[in-house]
């Protein structure tokens, strides 16, 4: 995949080359290498500040899943049309911002010649929302957040085939572990349907919509890694704000008609509804800057602690009852999580391989490599009285 063909908000200084490797100040290379089994990067302060943005989304995501459910018990179960408030946010503060920085004709130029990549990861994102939030008619929050899982493992083929990361081998071990304890929920939830987790009738329907859910997840995670490493960040957010509001426009028009119709209408259902479009408007606007500091398999990988949380909430808020293959199937992905956290370099997969050695075809955005390696090289500039270090980096 190409650069895009529209260079906006991307000042010259940021392109000159750079000879640094993104590794942490006064790292050596023997370090480095005794990384995987000493774990220098648990004292680093980027590695604390990722590992806390992953929660925060871990808890939108268990937000975002509450309400729907809460949606979906109260009769309003209308997958697209609950997401069309979330796209129009995004939409009204992202691309307004897109505007004010582009000016409105570099902004329509960058709409007709990169139009095309952004409509492509809205659509994946939009279709992702939509199975997610109507699998909730028929499976429990328990159930759907751990099949969500699978998104991990689309995101982590994809970047290998196509993006050309590379993982080791306790990090695959860790993502087939996982996928063992999907296998056992949903093994769990066909066998004993309304019996499982929850009591949900048809649960296995639920788990096929969200798989189906997760895999567009998946697809859109690694589109929006690729294209927030290349622009700026408020750009691609609004872009998927921007044609994210016409899909599901569309979408809610053909396919919710009837259940909108026959929904409850109060004002506990519209507070349910604010709560999910604030949960997702956060998440929309974090999940960006995790994506530039680490990557999509990382951010997947953060979003499973989002079964602790849904845990507590299923047991205190929906009166869900735990049954025995449920805690097996945890107990898997909780070992995945160990043995991918443990083998994973976290920090250094913000250098994208996609990008050039020296991250030359990136932006030098919030989060990114590229913004550290020039930082880096404009304080050796300061040490020997060369360069301009009080140039901003902007995105």
């Amino acid at each position: 995949m190409g650069t895009s063909g529209v260079d906006i908000g991307q000042r010259p200084s940021l392109e000159r080359p750079v000879d640094a490797e993104p590794t942490l100040e006064g790292e050596s290379s023997d370090s480095k290498v005794k990384s995987r089994w000493t774990f220098p990067f648990l004292r680093s302060e980027r590695f604390w500040l990722v590992l806390f943005i992953g929660q925060v989304l871990a808890l939108c995501i268990t937000g975002s899943n509450t309400f729907s459910t809460l949606l979906a018990q109260n009769g309003t179960s209308i997958p697209a049309f609950q997401n069309v408030f979330v796209y129009i946010l995004l939409n009204l503060v992202y691309t307004s911002y897109t505007i004010y920085e582009y000016g409105f004709r570099k902004y329509m130029l960058m709409l007709w010649k990169d139009g095309w990549k952004y409509f492509i990861l809205a659509f994946l994102d939009v279709e992702g929302n939509y199975f997610v939030v109507l699998a909730y008619r028929y499976t429990s929050i328990l159930s759907a957040q751990l099949i969500n899982f699978w998104a991990i493992v689309v995101v982590v083929i994809i970047s290998f085939v196509i993006l050309k990361v590379r993982y080791h081998w306790a990090q695959i071990l860790g993502i087939l572990v996982c996928c063992g304890g999907m296998g056992l929920l949903i093994a769990s939830d066909h066998v004993h349907l309304g019996l499982a987790v929850g009591g949900a009738k048809h649960e296995l329907k639920g788990d096929l919509f969200m798989l189906l859910g997760a895999t567009f997840y998946g697809f859109s995670n690694v589109t929006e890694e690729f294209l927030v490493s290349k622009r700026p960040l408020y750009e691609v957010v609004g872009q998927i704000g921007f044609w994210g509001t016409f899909i599901n426009a569309v979408q809610a028009s053909i396919f919710d008609r009837n259940q909108f119709n026959h929904a409850t209408w109060n004002g506990k259902i519209g507070g349910y509804i604010v709560g999910f479009t604030l949960c997702l408007f956060t998440f929309y606007t974090l999940a960006p800057i995790l994506f530039r500091m680490a990557s999509a398999a990382f951010f997947n990988i953060s979003l499973l602690s989002a079964n602790f949380w849904g845990l507590l909430i299923g047991l205190r808020v929906f009166g869900y009852t735990i049954f025995w293959m449920y805690g097996v199937a945890f107990a898997c992905i909780v070992l995945g999580l160990v043995l991918y956290y443990v083998m994973s370099d976290v920090l250094d997969e913000s250098k994208k391989p996609w990008l050039g050695e020296d991250q030359q075809e990136g932006v030098a955005g919030i989060g990114t490599a590229k913004r550290r390696l020039v930082r880096n090289r404009e304080g050796d500039n300061e040490q020997v009285g060369n360069g301009d270090p009080s140039e901003p980096i902007r995105e």
